[in-house]
């Protein structure tokens, strides 16, 4: 009875792929198929995310020879315009918490939609309204860069909302599966893009790719941009949201729908209302500055070890390895599979083996990965070795720091701070990376070995780290961790 009141029906299992399936129909004690329908929906940020983010990987190039080299700008604007998008997303990560509290989770979704759509469709063609179709000009560079940082908005609220939203939905015992599912999609967004933008170029000339098929691969991110938009008007808001704001019956009928239960949805809400009541006002350091330090410090060793430097200037690095053009992105989708295949690794043993675990054993892969890669550079010895070595890099990323970062600053932060938590830590995060990406070129320019040898470091850094600091939220839920702050 009470399923038919909460409206639209639930996915059903028999519709869901094989290893859905088996990820998310193991425990009965919650409504599998409507918990795996709406994050796959919530997802589709993620997948917005990746493309977003990687879509520059093919363009780059064309975008030096179209507006870098035609205006005598320097590397280190180049760099600049290849990460430009990031402004956006410290922009978006920092207006999330205002968005994500203000507008709530989903109605922040909706608003990352809008974004990347416009984004896109200004990204291909950016003369639109104010200049000459194939002009080079410093101002078109400057509109260029705008659409670029508009996209990056989106990308930074959705960065920061989507893995939010999954949290706040998910039952306790998936929930690391769950957020972690939003990493898939972000890589597999990523792996999309780059067959989309090897498809573009494929059997084209050079002079067609940095004329028009660079703006083929901008817009086409408007295809899915427009489908999440729709989809989003389909899901309900997060359960501790509508607390927040003292909608209590929408609230438990969320919870209902999800676990399947009155009762134990019940008892669910009134865990939640107890910290949602409690005396804390919900200032920032109500709960210490530390979890804050933490959330900050893992946002930053995310992006320190290197791995968007990978993701952006991949083609141009298998190039500097004596790959041709059309190898290069090969390559580049190759590395692509194995970060979908390492994060479904990730998937399917973060509820298992933890999160500290993962996160140790990755950055000691990582570190392996990046010595080597250093070592070899120094050594002027570019082949198969070097492939291996970043695939060793890539993968162990994938498998801890990629989906697991964002897993632990969705699960971290007390009720009345998440909002604003995860804005500060996702904001870090993409100062960090825009930092890292945009100083790659002028790095690269002086020392290889040393650049790839800083990452290394990092790597080790960010084992201690989290040896030292980061507590094990398996298997605990969102007020559990609460308590642990409070003492």
């Amino acid at each position: 009875m009470g399923k038919q009141r909460l409206g639209a029906p639930a996915f059903q299992p028999s519709r869901l792929p094989t290893v859905a399936y088996q990820l998310f129909m193991a425990n009965k004690n919650y409504n599998s198929g409507y918990v795996f329908g709406i994050t796959l929906v919530a997802t589709i940020g993620g997948l917005l995310f990746g493309y977003d983010t990687a879509v520059i990987s093919g363009a780059e190039k064309s975008i030096e020879s179209f507006l870098i080299k035609p205006l005598g700008l320097s590397d280190f604007i180049h760099g600049a315009t290849v990460s430009s998008a990031l402004i956006g997303c410290i922009i978006g990560g920092a207006l999330s918490g205002f968005f994500s509290s203000r507008l709530g989770r989903k109605q922040s979704l909706l608003l990352a939609a809008c974004l990347f759509f416009l984004s896109a469709l200004g990204s291909g063609y950016p003369e639109a309204f104010f200049f000459n179709q194939g002009e080079s000009s410093f101002g078109l560079l400057i509109v260029f860069n705008l659409y670029r940082i508009l996209g990056g908005i989106g990308v930074g609220l959705a960065s920061a909302v989507c893995p939010m939203y999954i949290g706040e939905i998910a039952p306790t015992e998936i929930r690391g599966r769950l957020v972690s599912f939003n990493q898939f999609a972000i890589i597999f967004g990523m792996l999309v893009v780059y067959f989309v933008n090897w498809g573009i170029a494929n059997g084209q000339t050079i002079d067609w790719i940095n004329t028009v098929g660079w703006r083929y691969m901008f817009a086409s991110e408007a295809i899915p941009a427009a489908l999440f938009g729709v989809l989003v008007f389909f899901v309900p808001e997060t359960p501790r949201y509508l607390a927040l704001i003292y909608e209590d019956e929408k609230a438990l009928s969320v919870l209902e729908k999800i676990n399947g239960s009155k009762e134990k949805a019940q008892a669910i809400l009134s865990e939640i209302k107890a910290t949602v009541n409690e005396s804390v006002k919900g200032k920032l350091c109500s709960y210490g500055v530390t979890v804050i330090v933490i959330g900050i410090l893992l946002s930053v060793f995310q992006q320190f070890v290197g791995i968007n430097v990978a993701l952006y200037y991949a083609p141009r690095i298998f190039e500097s390895m004596g790959a041709a053009k059309d190898a290069s992105m090969l390559q580049t989708i190759v590395m692509g599979l194995v970060n979908v295949i390492f994060t479904v690794v990730a998937i399917l043993t973060v509820d298992k083996w933890g999160r500290k675990p993962l996160l140790i054993v990755g950055s000691i892969g990582m570190s392996v990965g990046m010595f080597a890669i250093s070592i070899l550079a120094l050594l002027n010895i570019i082949g198969v070795s070097t492939l291996v070595f970043i695939i060793i890099y890539t993968a162990s990323f994938m498998t801890s720091w990629g989906p697991i970062c964002w897993v632990l600053i969705a699960e971290i932060f007390p009720n009345k701070i998440r909002g604003q938590a995860v804005a500060i830590a996702v904001a870090a995060q993409w100062a960090a990376n825009y930092l890292i990406s945009s100083t790659y070129p002028p790095m690269m320019n002086y020392s290889g070995a040393l650049t790839y040898g800083f990452y290394g470091l990092m790597a080790v850094l960010s084992a201690i780290f989290v040896w030292k600091m980061i507590p094990e939220t398996k298997g605990k839920s969102l007020e559990e961790m609460e308590q642990y702050w409070k003492k």
